[in-house]
């Protein structure tokens, strides 16, 4: 797994977010790590989003190239 200066992929990213998740519905992590959990889930979200804009992108440029 990348370290925390790195940015992670889009599978890491998404990965990390879905345990983010799993913890924060079990309700049984304290409010503290909570809120550092969301803010954490918060910053995974934007980065699969980067990804996913990224991709679109690529795609809408291979589609004009095309046409």
């Amino acid at each position: 797994m990348s370290t925390k200066s790195e940015t992670p992929s889009y599978e890491e990213a998404r990965d990390e977010l879905v345990e983010i998740v799993r913890k924060l519905e079990s309700g049984s992590v304290p409010l503290s790590e909570s809120m550092a959990l969301w803010e954490r889930g918060e910053a995974l979200a934007t980065i699969c989003q980067t990804w996913l804009d990224g991709a679109k992108a690529k795609i809408d440029a291979a589609r004009d190239k095309a046409d």
